[in-house]
């Protein structure tokens, strides 16, 4: 949702109806995970995607109706899909779609009011009726110190709420099931669940031509890229305009004093042992899921030197991705910031790195966060 705030708050704000299409489930191989939107307002217009292009035509006009008061709906799509118009997705997997209406001044305002947290980076998360013994589109917005909204009983609400803050804090996103009250182990209700947090953070050190092509590709990504270097003349919001940060600072101070969690990327681009080795030994002691280390064979082996000598034990230096990037035969720094992208997402994918034409299986490596099976 976050690629297409900007256009949905302003709708909201001018009270401009609107259609929201959200992927729900995906079962097997399909383009985009659940949370992905789609959003056709009053005047026919198209903001984001739902799968990349496969269904959205038929997408459109299911919004289309359910805007001129059709009701909101779930819509399945797959390959053998002999609904929604024999629409089905060439990819060969399914996916199934909410779609309801904001038009009412009412229901704009909710929705602006939680599009404003998200785009505050309030940790949020949404839950909203699919099916069963309760009104499909009924929503209730879940934050850590309040809730708004109902979906029907005060059981639900509280089971709702109850699960809805345990996926937020895991950054999970899928449906769960309950009894008409709020039972557990029960399949009578669908609610799904969307946890909206803040972007996961980049965190680039060495202000050098590599950091800004990083930087580049970084904020493509959806990440909140900061750039950190000890030189004023070099660390300079001219050189990385599009960074959401540049700090002057020592590398390993800033590291130190800065959150990381366990989705955090760190790319150290400095490769100078009196940058590296503190900064490493920093981030080392932190759950990053990935620290890519620029430098030579022989420059990254005496690094590792270094670093024993730092006290650093194998296991902690296994961690290290250096050289940094796949090996894709890069020279610029553009084409070195593809390769470090890559290399990111495979290791939070599980890809193989190779060509998917010498593959064969599933194009798309690894379920995507789920918040459970239906019981």
């Amino acid at each position: 949702m976050r690629d297409i705030l900007p256009g949905l708050r302003s709708r909201c704000a001018a009270g401009t109806p609107l259609a929201l299409a959200t992927v729900v489930a995906v079962h097997g191989s399909a383009p985009r995970e659940p949370g992905a939107v789609m959003a056709v307002d009053a005047e026919g217009t198209v903001l984001g995607s739902v799968s990349g292009g496969c269904v959205e035509a038929d997408v459109y006009e299911v919004a289309r109706e359910v805007l001129a008061g059709a009701g909101p709906r779930v819509v399945p799509y797959g390959i053998s899909d002999d609904e929604a118009f024999g629409v089905g997705l060439t990819c060969g997997g399914t996916i199934e779609v909410l779609v309801r209406a904001y038009a009412s001044e009412a229901e704009l305002s909710d929705l602006g009011a939680l599009l404003d947290l998200i785009a505050a980076d309030v940790p949020v998360a949404e839950a909203t009726v699919l099916s069963g013994a309760a009104e499909t589109g009924a929503r209730l917005v879940v934050r850590a110190t309040g809730v708004t909204g109902t979906l029907g009983t005060e059981g639900l609400d509280a089971a709702v709420t109850d699960d809805a803050r345990g996926l937020l804090e895991q950054g999970l996103t899928g449906i769960q099931w309950y009894g008409a009250r709020g039972q557990r182990r029960m399949a009578e209700v669908a609610v799904f669940v969307r946890s909206h947090t803040p972007p996961p953070r980049m965190l680039v050190f060495g202000a050098i031509d590599h950091a800004a092509a990083t930087a580049r590709i970084g904020s493509f990504l959806g990440y909140r890229v900061t750039v950190c270097d000890a030189r004023p003349a070099f660390a300079t919001r001219e050189r990385f305009p599009t960074a959401d940060e540049v700090v002057c600072a020592w590398p390993h101070d800033y590291l130190e004093a800065t959150g990381v969690d366990a989705r955090t990327v760190i790319c150290v681009l400095t490769h100078d042992p009196k940058f590296d080795v503190p900064l490493l030994v920093a981030a080392l002691r932190t759950p990053a899921a990935y620290i890519g280390v620029m430098g030579s064979r022989r420059t990254h082996d005496d690094r590792l030197a270094r670093l024993r000598e730092a006290g650093v034990d194998e296991a902690a230096l296994a961690r290290l991705a250096s050289p940094v990037g796949l090996d894709l035969g890069a020279r610029t720094p553009e084409e070195t910031a593809v390769s470090i992208a890559a290399e990111i997402i495979q290791h939070r994918w599980g890809g193989t790195g190779r060509p998917l034409g010498e593959l064969t299986g599933a194009i798309h490596h690894g379920a995507p966060p789920s918040a459970g099976p239906r019981p």
